[in-house]
């Protein structure tokens, strides 16, 4: 159907087919966003974790009591600045740490297994993690510190690399709404041709077509934009609702672990409103440009 003061119809197979695409084309966008927050966040609050607690790990020794050089090795810790608390673990729950290795019910009391300390931080950034290995090493040579820096650096690069594969997906995304626009945007010109050539004939300007053309493609890339964003926004919803009560189980412990409590955040959703607003207004200048060219080519 076209109004009297329109230059394209408006519900035409065509367009409601571009109106498709581009809601997919969003939809996917917004969930590959949606992902990357997911990820971000979830290796933030890892290296949070991993920064905040480390370990001091005392090795038994013929000669030595490792009962005694744990509780030197701790009160060491206790007075450094920064640290807020350092606890021995029993051997009770050091061996619970082996347990799923090499099973329950086994007598660990022959085994070496070294006595461990849990030394939690109050301020990364104000703790020295290299003097205070060297300080307890000095006083306990059984004795080695774990900062967890080999862990912090592989899931700072593995944090990267999802970002670097999301803003990949993104830059794909827009490539192929920017193809799907040019030819939808080419055959609307083809199927008015004899309406572009009668408003050439009568003397209008290039300008002005290319206007009429890029108010209809930003009211489809509008449509389509917010239908895929709503769509990606109910997703993360319920994906929060359904899976975020269920990390009170095992499984769930450790999915949390994983990708955090499901929650996308405010960043997420308010990423999927900028993206469909970002392809309507791709979808414009597209169709703008696409049709100076079809002009020119015309001419």
């Amino acid at each position: 159907m076209r109004k009297p003061s329109q230059l394209i119809p408006e519900n035409t197979m065509a367009g409601n087919a571009l109106t498709i695409v581009v809601a997919i084309m969003c939809f996917l966008a917004c969930l590959t966003l949606g992902s990357v927050t997911l990820v971000r966040d979830a290796s933030r609050e890892w290296q949070g974790d991993i920064l905040r607690e480390v370990t001091i790990q005392v090795r038994p020794s013929d000669g030595r009591d490792s009962a005694a050089d744990a509780a030197k090795a701790a009160s060491i810790a206790r007075l450094f600045p920064g640290v807020a608390s350092a606890e021995v673990l029993s051997d009770q729950e050091s061996n619970a740490l082996l347990e799923p290795w090499l099973g329950t019910g086994l007598d660990l009391s022959d085994l070496p297994v070294p006595r461990l300390i849990v030394v939690r931080v109050s301020d990364p950034d104000r703790v020295d993690l290299a003097e205070l290995g060297l300080k307890i090493k000095a006083e306990v040579p059984t004795a080695t510190l774990d900062d967890h820096r080999a862990w912090t650096s592989r899931i700072q690069t593995m944090a990267s690399a999802t970002v670097l594969v999301g803003l990949s997906i993104l830059a794909l995304v827009f490539v192929a709404t920017i193809l799907s626009v040019v030819f939808a945007t080419r055959g609307a010109m083809a199927g008015n041709k004899d309406v572009v050539s009668v408003l050439h004939f009568v003397g209008a300007e290039d300008g002005y077509i290319a206007r009429e053309f890029q108010r209809h493609f930003l009211m489809l890339g509008l449509r389509g934009g917010l239908a895929g964003a709503a769509a990606a926004a109910v997703l993360f919803l319920l994906m929060g609702l359904i899976l975020g009560p269920s990390v009170s189980s095992g499984t769930g412990e450790q999915m949390s672990a994983l990708f955090g409590r499901f929650s996308v955040g405010p960043i997420g959703y308010f990423g999927a409103l900028g993206i469909a607003f970002l392809i309507a207004v791709m979808t414009a200048v597209t169709s703008r440009i696409a049709v100076y060219r079809y002009l020119a080519e015309t001419d």
